[in-house]
């Protein structure tokens, strides 16, 4: 596996990651993308293409290249040049009125994963309701809850990659 981080101008997601302990260093690269992550992410993907190009040469055995894309933009999409499959996590804590809100990630990501759980009643979040709010516009695309601080609900994440079922 690999992952790439897309930051304005810094690498500090990467670092985080190479000290997380959870992938080899050498197999994380930053992308410092300038003004807006979102447009190299989707309009103008080349600065993400070019870190996948040299993950595959550095890294020929890779199976799997994670592209992080952070923030609060909900409409902001991932290129199909860039993206086999789309994964897009939401705050709990953000508010009930994100699924509502129908931005792209929500609405058109292949995963849609509510992290955070464990804080939604200390920001008066029904976290039901948030559930089923998402599945109701997500129609039949699945969706998965996180705590990813905890590691509840992680599992299940995992397991879809591992199984294979994100490509079917």
């Amino acid at each position: 596996m690999g992952v790439i981080t897309n930051d304005l101008a810094t690498q500090e997601d990467a670092e985080r990651v190479r000290r997380s302990g959870l992938i080899d260093p050498a197999r994380v690269m930053a992308v410092e993308t300038g003004p807006s992550p979102h447009a190299a992410i989707g309009e103008d993907p080349s600065l993400n293409l070019r870190a996948v190009t040299e993950l595959e040469t550095r890294f020929a055995s890779l199976d799997l290249i994670l592209i992080e894309s952070s923030g609060d933009n909900l409409a902001s999409t991932f290129s199909s040049q860039l993206a086999d499959y789309w994964l897009f996590v939401i705050d709990a804590a953000g508010g009930n009125d994100i699924p509502r809100k129908k931005g792209l990630g929500v609405l058109k990501s292949d995963l849609l994963v509510i992290n955070k759980a464990d804080l939604a009643p200390y920001v008066r979040v029904d976290l039901q309701h948030m559930i089923h709010e998402a599945s109701r516009v997500r129609a039949d695309r699945p969706v998965l809850v996180t705590n990813c601080h905890t590691g509840k609900g992680v599992d299940a994440v995992v397991d879809r990659i591992a199984a294979g079922t994100l490509f079917d």
